[in-house]
């Protein structure tokens, strides 16, 4: 079931309204039972993973809170990890490394490995997983006490907002709010439907209207260069972070609704001075992950230079390969590593040559110039994200720089990219509200708080302009099916 589908306009007030009128005691096996069949939707039988997934770590967390030994405590979190990788392996990895042996058998001469059997990639396994494994290691590091109720634990794994594609919820911020006594508040439920419905507008309106240009420029390389493909990565940029955003900010405002408090997991990252400040901006729930679960245990920084640089290009190479079964994941995630260890590597040579030439830091020229550096290498990343293969990735830097061609701006072009003038406007306008709404957010401008402190009449007012855009100038698909959000398939 897709937040964008009219079964979830349906779904979610149903569940709602009688997650309130059930009494306390019975509410989470409510949204038990909700947030399974939310997940059902996609492919039932997969629901019998996510539930080995909650057992297995969930009997993890019970032994590791009884044990003494730190020694048995190791070995039932290596278990549990074992496990859950080991699952998380054969379905999203299993194609993908079967395909690479076959290609170091195939140049030594030997026989290739067929596999009787397709895998099919479930949906937000690689979230629910993650989330899982965090919960043991902080029973481990006793930030918590292991959850002796096992549905109230399941429901912590499967929570239905955040299930699929985040934010990746820490034990000891969801859990306990599981426990708590929700009411119902007009004031919160109002605020929770308006990021709601500013996620059905960064998704509705911006990033499917956007995947049009990018699909038609991206699917098509070939026939493209210079600018053309420069404008359709920048809109890839544009459509990843709004795509992606909106679904936290959706299931931030469906979780708000019923009284939940899910950790935000964007901060305006394209504003970042630098690489290292943007993954502190972008998937924050991920990238956090990483730091606590694998960086910090490698050593960190504690180590040296050497040993902190290590880390950190395992960690991003890591992160590029859960993002995809594929080696232009990987090399996405290197260039984000290699970017920091340079920047890092640098960092005193750099602050040397601004004192040496004067420059302040802290005035808005020299952060707008360390923010679009910051935002080209970054969006030159995103061109082995969305490229289908490294040999397309390839390409089409190729392409971009073979013609400079800035004639694309006034001769038409732009109005064949997959939107006609009218949705070309429509696209301009919503980004400039986007960016209106960034630097506010950027400079701590609370909107909603600020929004609830006005007249009744000018809130509702907002509120339908805001319902009438998204119906008026979403995009739907073809025959209103639902697009599907990008970050589905990781």
């Amino acid at each position: 079931m897709l937040f964008n589908s009219l079964e979830f306009l349906i779904f979610f007030p149903v569940v709602t309204l009688l997650y309130f009128v059930f009494p306390h005691r019975v509410r989470y096996i409510w949204l038990l039972f909700a947030s399974y069949f939310f997940y059902m939707c996609w492919n039932p039988k997969y629901a019998l993973l996510m539930a080995f997934s909650t057992v297995s770590t969930y009997v993890a967390g019970l032994l590791i809170g009884k044990c003494k030994s730190i020694g048995w405590k190791k070995l039932y979190v290596g278990l549990s990890f074992t496990v859950n990788i080991a699952i998380l392996f054969f379905f999203k990895y299993f194609d993908f490394a079967v395909e690479n042996i076959n290609r170091v058998l195939s140049m030594g001469g030997f026989e290739l490995i067929n596999p009787a059997f397709d895998v099919i990639l479930p949906v937000g396994i690689s979230f629910y997983t993650f989330q899982a494994l965090g919960y043991t290691v902080d029973v481990y590091r006793r930030d918590i006490e292991p959850e002796r109720n096992v549905l109230r634990y399941a429901l912590f794994v499967s929570f239905f907002p955040q299930l699929v594609a985040g934010p990746i919820e820490r034990s000891g911020n969801l859990i306990k709010q599981l426990r708590e006594r929700h009411y119902f508040d007009t004031k919160r439920i109002a605020n929770g439907m308006m990021l709601m419905l500013w996620g059905f507008f960064e998704k509705l309106v911006i990033a499917d209207r956007a995947a049009y240009v990018v699909d038609t420029v991206y699917n098509n390389y070939a026939s493209y260069t210079g600018f053309t493909i420069i404008i359709a990565t920048v809109l890839f940029a544009v459509q990843i972070y709004c795509d992606f955003a909106s679904y936290s900010d959706i299931a931030r405002g469906a979780a708000q609704v019923m009284g939940f408090n899910l950790m935000k997991n964007f901060d305006t990252p394209y504003f970042a001075q630098s690489v290292s400040e943007f993954w502190r901006r972008w998937h924050i729930s991920l990238s956090t992950w990483f730091r606590d679960y694998l960086y910090i245990p490698l050593g960190g920084n504690r180590k040296g230079r050497c040993r902190k640089y290590f880390n950190l290009m395992v960690v991003f190479l890591l992160s590029g390969l859960w993002h995809g079964a594929s080696w232009s994941y990987v090399i996405w995630g290197a260039l984000n590593g290699f970017y920091q260890v340079v920047g890092d590597m640098t960092k005193k040579a750099r602050l040397k040559v601004s004192s040496w030439l004067g420059l302040n830091k802290g005035n808005f020229s020299s952060k707008l110039f360390k923010g679009i550096i910051t935002f080209a290498l970054i969006d030159f990343s995103w061109i082995f994200f969305r490229a289908n293969s490294i040999h397309d990735a390839i390409r089409i830097v190729k392409n971009i720089i073979c013609e400079f061609n800035p004639w694309i701006f006034t001769d038409g072009t732009l109005f064949k990219l997959g939107l006609d003038g009218a949705d070309m406007f429509i696209l301009f306008l919503s980004l400039m509200v986007l960016l209106v709404m960034s630097i506010l957010k950027y400079n701590k401008v609370n909107i909603r708080e600020k929004l609830s402190e006005q007249g009744l009449w000018f809130r509702y007012l907002i509120y339908f302009a805001g319902i009438f855009a998204v119906l008026i100038f979403g995009i739907y698909g073809p025959e209103y099916d639902a697009s599907q959000f990008i970050y589905f398939q990781f």
